[in-house]
């Protein structure tokens, strides 16, 4: 027997029982200090994020290449040829997203995040070397998928690496990894020429390959490949490079939730499981989440991302419209920072309708004073400043909220029942809308001009300030099992509980667990 077999503790019920646990980790007596403690996991979450920032020079590319391939730097393209630029990868990631599961599960967290580097660094070479428009597709397809690839891999590592005491906060750091890259890429473009970038980006997946070979695999995935030794090794690496008796009981805990896990999956089929999709704690939240990122991607904020450069020539910046770009990007970083530290405040009901009234009222006066400088109504040398600085408020606004809220929602509104499908398909609805937005906006440009696109961005934040004031609750200081009985209509979330209801919430949920029951790379 190993040591893991010989510990048991039994209830008087003969029920197995664990040292408190929080959120499905155990939280026992250690000699090793926080720091030191939290410095691995902080190591090996930035060596992860260090693919997203790799997939966020993805997306970010499309920003300095539409307009320089408008002016025929290098390379010419036509209004239909740049149109798919901006849409092609994000089409591609949903894809990608429904391979990741299984290749994830194979292969390991840590082995497939390191595979993914090369296709990234191979879309780069080939954007480097084009010659022609259907070299750049070529690299814009591989990069969409690879994109798509790693979100398996890249979420589920954070989640089975890291304590309840940081997960949160290191979770939150994806998005912000992802706008980095984004930022980076307006920097770098305002500096050199695109190829030059592409060049410069090799660096990136380099960079992330390199910090990925000095962190351990996860736990949990080496527990269930039954490679037990080496899953001990990589929790005490993570667990601040201690000995395997500081961290024996929760990887006491790591082994029998994989047996449980692999126990479930044989019981119980993906198509015996499909009832839980007909009910209203599914539908409902679902279509809360799919209009939140709706909104998020039609409101204006994501084309305004995409093609900062022609939109700040077209509203005739003060500013020179790349050094605008940077200005842009940053907002959008810090803005991202921002919301981060403040949706604990003000919850996700409240930071949602002042991100999207914030959003709703820029654009308003955008279009207002689109439309003035376009039948000469006023003067713009007087008014220069005007558009620049609404367009980088709408920036602010959208990323302190909308554009970062769903993808918290997602992962918090679904039953344990479908909570893994469910937020994958989700997330497959973003890059889908978000590639849609991008794909009409120069035909709308085209057909009802600058200040009528942004019209109907206005339109979309009004209406979606109405829509979410009625069917958005809030979330915010609720556990799991709260908000899944909202939407079976048992209670009401209309209010953010009190700081002390809080606590108590807290201290209930680490002891009750939700685990996922739809895993689907266990299945597959």
């Amino acid at each position: 027997m190993t040591q893991l077999e010989n510990f048991d503790n039994f209830n008087s019920n003969g029920e197995k029982v664990y040292p408190m646990e929080a959120n499905g980790h155990v939280e026992e007596p250690t000699t090793v200090n926080k720091f030191k403690r939290a410095l691995p996991q902080f190591l090996a979450v930035g060596a992860k994020n260090m693919l997203l920032l790799t997939f966020g020079t993805t997306l970010g590319f499309a920003t300095i290449l539409i307009p320089a391939l408008k002016e025929g730097i290098e390379l010419k393209a036509t209004t239909e040829e740049r149109n798919l630029i901006g849409s092609l990868n994000l089409f591609l990631v949903p894809v990608g997203c429904f391979c990741s599961g299984p290749i994830s599960q194979t292969f390991g967290r840590k082995r497939t995040m390191m595979m993914m580097t090369v296709p990234f660094i191979t879309s780069w070479i080939i954007f480097y070397y084009s010659y022609n428009m259907t070299m750049i597709y070529v690299a814009l397809v591989i990069s969409g998928l690879t994109g798509g690839l790693s979100e398996a891999p890249v979420l589920t590592y954070v989640a089975e690496i890291t304590e309840p005491t940081y997960r949160g906060m290191l979770s939150a750091t994806s998005t912000m990894t992802v706008i980095l890259g984004i930022f980076l890429q307006m920097l770098t473009g305002s500096l050199v020429s695109w190829k030059t970038t592409a060049l410069i980006n090799i660096l990136y997946p380099v960079m992330c390959f390199c910090a990925l070979f000095f962190v351990p695999e996860s736990p949990y995935w080496l527990a269930s490949k039954g490679r037990i030794a080496e899953a001990e090794r990589s929790l005490c690496w993570l667990r601040g490079w201690t000995s395997p008796t500081e961290v024996n009981t929760e990887f006491h805990q790591i082994t029998d939730m994989v047996k449980s896990v692999k126990i479930n999956a044989k019981e119980n089929s993906i198509l015996k499981n499909l009832h839980h999709y007909n009910k209203k704690n599914f539908y409902k939240p679902f279509i809360l989440v799919a209009i939140t990122f709706f909104v998020s991607t039609f409101n204006g904020s994501l084309v305004l991302q995409t093609n900062a450069v022609e939109i700040f020539e077209g509203l005739k910046s003060p500013i020179e419209k790349y050094t605008a770009t940077v200005f842009l990007g940053l907002t959008e970083f810090v803005s991202s920072v921002v919301c981060a530290f403040i949706i604990h405040i003000l919850g996700k009901r409240k930071l949602t309708f002042f991100s999207v009234g914030g959003t709703f009222f820029c654009y308003l006066l955008l279009a207002i004073y689109g439309y003035l400088i376009r039948n000469n109504h006023i003067d713009t040398s007087h008014y220069a400043w005007l558009p620049t600085t609404l367009l980088i408020g709408s920036a602010f606004f959208s990323h302190v909220g909308i554009r970062l809220i769903p993808w918290v929602l997602s992962g918090e509104v679904f039953s344990s029942q479908v909570r893994g499908t469910a937020t994958g398909i989700a997330g497959s609805l973003y890059y889908i809308f978000g590639a849609i937005a991008n794909l009409v906006f120069e035909p709308m440009t085209t057909w009802i001009t600058l200040p009528g696109t942004f019209v109907f961005n206005t339109c979309i934040n009004l209406v979606g300030v109405i829509t979410l004031y009625f069917i958005m609750p809030e979330t915010e200081g609720r556990t799991l099992k709260e908000i899944e009985e909202h939407y079976l209509g048992i209670q009401k979330l209309k209010h953010r509980p009190t700081k002390e209801k809080i606590a108590s919430k807290e201290k209930w949920a680490a002891t009750n667990p939700q685990p996922i029951n739809d895993d689907l790379e266990s299945k597959i």
